[in-house]
């Protein structure tokens, strides 16, 4: 498989100050944001920092999931499809900000597939909106 763009995606429960680290600390240079995510350059990767709106209070820290590996690609649904067709349990979704499918590999971490076009969208738009 060829990847457009990858990216690691970091769900937090400490939002805000994760957003402040990467950028005011760590100095990492922002791609775009909205109200539950910032998105950050990360080498010639990218860092999402992402509100944990799944965190119920339930779960302890080592139980909850913290991390996806993303791969950015031209057509979701069609990889989706080869995942499905070698017995990967696939959890494909569209919606309007873009179209994902989430997915585990062998010991449990989370993997997903998130199309190009939508995201390089966003990139544009907050560059635009911001003057870069």
């Amino acid at each position: 498989m060829e990847f457009d763009r990858t990216g690691i995606i970091l769900y937090t429960v400490a939002y805000k100050e994760c957003v402040v680290f990467y950028e005011e600390i760590l100095e990492l240079t922002k791609l775009f944001e909205t109200t539950a995510l910032t998105c950050f350059e990360f080498g010639e990767s990218y860092l999402m920092v992402e509100l944990d709106t799944a965190q119920d209070g339930q779960k302890t820290a080592e139980e909850r999931t913290k991390t996806c590996l993303r791969m950015n690609v031209p057509n979701v649904s069609a990889l989706a499809e080869k995942l499905i067709a070698k017995d990967i349990v696939v959890d494909y979704q569209e919606h309007s900000w873009g179209t994902i499918a989430k997915f585990h590999d062998p010991d449990g971490n989370l993997c997903a597939f998130k199309d190009r076009k939508m995201f390089e969208a966003q990139i544009s738009a907050f560059k635009k909106e911001h003057g870069h």
